[in-house]
């Protein structure tokens, strides 16, 4: 194929599938080998890296005017009811250290799981079981409902600090087992803490950004800028003019299809439910583990 169009392609996947339930890890190491692409390949593991980073940074322009609010409520909130602890912005960067340091930690085993296919399929169907189970249970404030399954925060300022920590703790499970999905641990952990599909969605949308901006920051300056002696993580990574374009157009790509699928996703949430995405992992999921026997 032609590795710009090859670009292209994989611009696409990246940008459809960050931040949607389904996993764009996976889905990008899938693409990437039913393409024949070397998954061991330095460059291409930087590529994957970067483009993550250009459909990240579609979020603060799109939740710009959310972001501004909040920023401009720092730290008492609307209401004058919030510390800088339990105000929205807060509770987002403890979540995400949470997060952070146990990621760090295990760094090493992270990097073992990155290329396994099997583990990647066993994640998705898994993480699907538990997405369609958690919003069958947990996606309603109906008072008929028992308190244990009653949603009781409708709103991302309602948040709790617990809750807060329980997502964090929650998403660490998507950095150690790729094809389990960021948004899926943190979507199905707000769920199972009472709150809304919407809240939960919107609070994984902003904690994916100082999370994935860290580890693709992280990694980006590791391989680039490896310790004096120590060979490069990603293995080698020969860069020249088509190389740099490649990069550029997977990016630009990204960026681009994440912001529309953003806009899609948030609209969707608000009369559908997650059920659609945890029958797609499933299938995708048994449709990878057969491709892995017979090919």
């Amino acid at each position: 194929m032609n590795p710009y169009l090859l670009s292209l392609l994989l611009g696409v996947v990246e940008g459809l599938t960050e931040f949607i339930p389904v996993s764009s890890t996976a889905h990008l190491r899938i693409a990437e080998a039913m393409l024949g692409i070397d998954l061991g390949s330095g460059y291409w593991k930087m590529y994957s890296i970067v483009i993550q980073l250009g459909a990240i940074l579609c979020l603060p322009i799109y939740f710009w005017g959310r972001l501004t609010k909040f920023l401009s409520t720092f730290p008492r909130g609307e209401r004058g009811d919030r510390t800088p602890l339990t105000h929205p912005l807060g509770l987002t960067m403890i979540a995400f250290v949470v997060t952070a340091i146990p990621s760090y930690l295990l760094t090493k085993v992270i990097g073992k799981h990155l290329e396994d296919l099997h583990i990647i399929a066993i994640a998705l169907i898994a993480g699907g079981v538990v997405m369609w189970l958690v919003d069958l249970l947990f996606s309603s404030a109906a008072a008929g409902l028992p308190a244990w399954r009653r949603v009781r925060t409708t709103h991302m300022e309602e948040m709790s600090l617990p809750q807060a920590i329980w997502i964090g703790a929650c998403q660490i499970l998507s950095a150690v087992f790729p094809g389990t999905s960021r948004s899926m641990s943190t979507i199905a952990a707000g769920q199972v803490a009472h709150i809304s599909r919407e809240a939960a969605l919107e609070f994984s949308f902003f904690l994916s950004f100082p999370t994935m901006v860290a580890a693709t920051g992280y990694e980006f300056l590791r391989t680039t800028f490896p310790r004096h002696g120590s060979p490069n993580p990603l293995g080698e990574v020969h860069m020249d003019t088509q190389g740099w374009a490649l990069l550029a157009i997977g990016f630009v790509v990204s960026f681009l299809v994440a912001w529309v699928v953003v806009a899609w996703f948030m609209h969707w949430v608000r009369k559908h439910g997650f059920v659609p995405f945890a029958i797609y992992r499933i299938l995708l999921g048994i449709a990878v583990l057969a491709w892995m026997v017979h090919s």
